[in-house]
Order: C-alpha cells, then structure tokens, then sequence
C-alpha cells in the first residue's frame, strides 16, 4: 500500500511542528509533498483564503485593515546529507532544514493558524525551488503570475538571522575580467604574449580597493570586491593566449544594477569584462511605519543583511522587506544543520505579540 500522506498538525507547539516539516523530506524539485500537507493545513483555517501555484502556496487574510504584512518561507532543501530524520539534543534541534528554513516555516504555520484577527492583514508565502536556479524559484514565479498576492507595506523573510533583524540585503555581480595575447612555445616564451602575466594589473587593482561603507535607514553596508577564481593555460609547455579572472562584486542596495555595472566597468578600464551574473540588492526601509513597528516589537536591533536574500524580489516590487528568522545561516546547507528551539518559540512569540 501507498505511503499515507503527511499530515501537519497545527495544534502542537512550534517546535514539534518543526519536526513534523523536517520529517516531510522536501529536496528541491520535490517539493509536492511538503506542498500538500501546508496546503491541507492551511485550507482547513477557515479565516483564510488558499490560492496554490505549482507548489508554493498562498493564505490571506482580508479583514480591510490599513496595512498588510508578507510573511514568506522556502519549503525546499539542498539535498540530503545523512541528516534526516530530525532529532533533539537537549536544547538544539537537529536536521536538514531546522535552520534554512523549516523553523521559520513553523512559526508562519502556528501565526497562521492562532492569529485570527491580526491587526494588520497578513499573507502568508510558503515558496517552492529557492535553493536551486532563480529560473525555478517559487517567489519570482508568483511575482510574475500574480503580483498582486505579494502586494504589501512590509515583508518578512524568515531566512535564518539568529532571530534578529536584518534589513534589506547586498546586490551580487559575477564578472569576467578577460586578458588575451598570444601562444607561442613555452621554450621560445619570446615569441608569445602571456595572458596569465597580463592580468596581474586586474589583481593589484583588486588588492588596492577600498571598499566603500554607505549608511542606509541607520545601517551600515560594507560592499566587497574580490577575485574569486583565474582561468588560463594550455598545456605544460605552452604560453597561454587567454586568462580570465572571476570577480564578485557586492554593492550595497542603494545602487541599482545600472550603477553596480558601470562601477565595475569603469573600475576595469581598459580590460574586457563580461557579465556573467547578477541581481539586485534590497533597501532596509526601516522608515516605514509597518517596520518600525516591527522592530521595535522584537527588541530594537537592526543588522544589515551582508548577503542576497529573496528579500529583493519585494523590493522590486516596492515593498520594503527584512529577514527575520530562527537559526545561524552559518550552519545552512552543513551536514550538523541545528537550530535553538529558543529560538523558534521567540520568534513566534515576538510576530505574535507584533501583530495581536
């Protein structure tokens, strides 16, 4: 006989519900089943409203308030690692997707079901394919399909922050910084121009940047731009005609991609630079009455947000969006994945209290 489905049960405390998604085995492009059983649980709330697209799911309120909240959480993990099923180990929960972002999905699953007349209406995003290609990812999907289901004054992303604020994210831009020149035998080097030897002034540039540190809603931003690998060579015996050096650049949101580009461009005059990848950052917009309320509800403490988040798919959107989740990204993806329980019961207690 067939396995039977999952089944989430909404009644039990936030931290068993966590064990309860972990269990739901949810590797990117296998996100059906996770996606049923959110969606089941959800539809059975009767104050909300359940739109589904592929396997990201939606739930409304519409209860005419004066402002809405986006809260939104990935429902996928990286593959598996000998870490499933969840375990307890004192006070830590252990398993892949306790921390990027099972817990955090916990908490919007508990705020869905006990928040019933929140004081600002909220919708709740559980979004498929986030740690795999962007083409795939749930969130821009639903920002194409249907704009109008992440219309809102404010967003929460529940990546893991240690359950604190961090505002808005950085932009990211991969470049390739190509020198060119000309094989020749590497015994008569003479007769050849080495394309490994031009691109030392791409590395000396990168060794002399300053880094700039703008100040944005109060934080402070710290951009990076870093070699982070070299192509080049033939053969043992041959002077290599081509060398590309792989650059990342990581701008602080207050450039658009434009800005970002042109930075880079100008900053390796005279070299052939190819863009290989990028996205925008996104603003803090702690200016904003919905998050300054909200900031103030969790303790005050603001960080800025050093990497890319989906945060910046709201912000393209014009909504101004934070993260705001259980567990330390630095042990996402890691075969010891764990996450303090304290701190998913904190962070579902803090949302509670913000939107009671």
């Amino acid at each position: 006989m067939p396995a039977p489905a999952p089944f989430l049960d909404l009644t039990l405390d936030v931290v068993t519900l966590t064990e309860q998604l972990v269990n739901i085995e949810s590797v990117s492009h296998a996100e059906e089943a996770i996606a049923d059983a959110v969606d089941a649980a959800l539809q059975a709330l009767p104050h909300l409203t359940v739109t589904r697209r592929g396997n990201t799911v939606v739930a409304r309120t519409d209860l005419g308030r004066d402002e809405r909240v986006v809260i939104a959480g990935h429902l996928d993990t990286v593959p598996i690692n000998d870490n499933l099923p969840a375990r307890r180990d004192g006070d830590i929960l252990h398993g892949l997707g306790t921390c990027d972002m099972k817990g955090g999905d916990a908490v919007m699953l508990k705020l869905a079901a006990d928040v019933t007349e929140p004081n600002r209406d909220i919708t709740f995003i559980f979004y498929e394919a986030e740690e795999v290609d962007s083409v795939y990812n749930g969130l821009r999907l639903l920002a194409e399909s249907d704009p109008e289901l992440m219309t809102a004054d404010f967003a929460i992303l529940m990546e893991p922050s240690n359950a604190a604020v961090e505002a808005g994210c950085q932009g990211t831009m991969r470049v390739d910084v190509r020198t060119t020149g000309e094989r020749s035998h590497s015994a008569r080097s003479w007769r050849g121009v080495n394309a490994i030897h031009k691109a030392a002034p791409i590395l000396a540039r990168l060794n002399d940047f300053v880094a700039r540190q703008p100040v944005i809603d109060g934080l402070t931003y710290h951009e990076g731009l870093n070699a982070t690998g070299i192509r080049g060579g033939v053969a043992g015996n041959v002077i290599p005609d081509e060398c590309v050096v792989e650059v990342n650049f990581r701008f602080a949101p207050d450039r658009d991609e434009a800005d970002a580009e042109a930075f880079v461009r100008d900053f390796f005059e005279g070299f052939d630079v190819t863009v290989t990848d990028m996205a925008a950052g996104a603003l803090p917009g702690l200016d904003r009455p919905a998050a300054t309320a909200f900031v103030e509800a969790v303790g005050g403490q603001v960080a800025p947000k050093f990497g890319w988040t989906d945060v910046a798919r709201f912000t393209a959107l014009g909504v101004p969006a934070v993260n705001f989740g259980p567990g330390d990204p630095m042990f996402a993806h890691k075969q010891d994945e764990h996450v303090p329980m304290e701190h998913i019961t904190r962070c579902e207690q803090q949302l509670k209290e913000w939107l009671a």
